[in-house]
């Protein structure tokens, strides 16, 4: 066959072109590291000292890139939000106060709209961290504190299209956000409770409390049931379990969908047995106030797919199975 395929469109070696990408971006975030300097340590002391909120600009290319910084640093306890350029000058600058700190992003340092606003900030003393490809540009001469993200090559094979600079700079905007992060002590919980709806978030907040079944639907017979009693009571309940307690609703037991296939492997009679014959004694339970995710290893551990609820008391105060722990978005 020829160099091009039966619809006369050349043949590439599509894996050697795409690593020939990564190991130019690769390279140009190595020569990054040098760039972590002074300037980085001074910028990161402004924005840790902001007493406003952090304001990130940039245009095109570039201003997508601003938009993922600025959500960064929002979701890891820098309070921060995007403006684009263009806007800020119909009005948008009002959004932006003599408390923030603005970060403008500009390979070249040179965009029209990004420098047409500078003179507006100096007005207003708004403090100006620049991170440009030009160190002797317009933007980075002109703010308080210029992040070198400049590249010697795009990886793009015209040496045109953004590639190389993005990615430099996106890595550049990660590092400030993940330095403010561990100096304010921003913690895991601090973060699920930016991300209630992730699954990170559920995992970190969700507690027993809020997955179980509690009061009516809770599966429960007494002591003095027969085994006919207490699958209805599970059929009625639908969690594969019911709970066995005594008059004053503390739990002396549970009886599972297991523990029925294990009576009639034992050819127990199931209508006239008395559950107290059959139930499992000292069964596993845990508190309301327990993490549900922190539950899900002991339930994988012990090969259980259920769990009563008890107070200090030892007294039912919910079930759950591990059809609650899915729906509730912990798994």
């Amino acid at each position: 066959m020829s160099s091009s395929d039966k619809n006369g469109i050349a043949e590439h070696d599509f894996q050697k072109l795409g690593i020939a990408v990564i190991q130019t971006e690769l390279a140009e975030i190595d020569a990054l590291q040098t760039r972590i300097d002074n300037n980085f340590t001074q910028a990161c002391e402004l924005l840790l000292n902001c007493k406003g909120r952090i304001v990130v600009t940039g245009m095109g290319k570039s201003g997508h890139i601003g938009g993922k910084i600025a959500a960064t640093l929002a979701s890891t306890g820098s309070p921060a939000f995007f403006v684009h350029p263009g806007e800020a000058s119909h009005g948008d600058l009002g959004m932006i106060t003599k408390n923030d700190v603005v970060i403008a992003l500009s390979n070249s340092g040179n965009t029209a709209e990004i420098t047409t606003i500078i003179p507006i900030l100096k007005r207003f003393s708004v403090p100006l961290i620049s991170m440009t490809g030009d160190k002797d540009s317009t933007l980075a001469t002109q703010a308080e504190i210029n992040l070198d993200v400049s590249v010697s090559k795009e990886a793009c094979p015209h040496d045109l299209a953004p590639t190389s600079s993005t990615t430099v700079s996106l890595v550049m905007g990660d590092a400030l956000a993940v330095a403010l992060l561990q100096a304010k002590g921003f913690t895991a919980e601090d973060f699920a409770l930016s991300h209630p709806g992730g699954s990170l978030g559920k995992r970190l907040l969700l507690h027993v409390s809020d997955i179980m079944h509690t009061d009516a639907r809770i599966p429960r017979v007494l002591e003095s049931a027969t085994v006919s009693e207490a699958l209805l009571e599970m059929s009625n309940k639908g969690l594969g379990m019911t709970a066995i307690v005594d008059k004053q609703d503390k739990v002396l037991g549970i009886y599972t969908d297991g523990d029925l296939r294990r009576s009639l492997d034992n050819n127990i009679d199931v209508r006239s047995a008395a559950i107290s014959d059959v139930m499992t004694r000292n069964c596993l339970t845990t508190s309301a106030d327990e993490l549900a995710a922190s539950i899900v290893k002991i339930m994988d551990d012990k090969g259980i797919n259920g769990l009563l609820v008890t107070d200090d008391d030892n007294k039912l105060t919910g079930a759950f199975n591990m059809h609650d722990i899915l729906r509730a978005g912990i798994m």
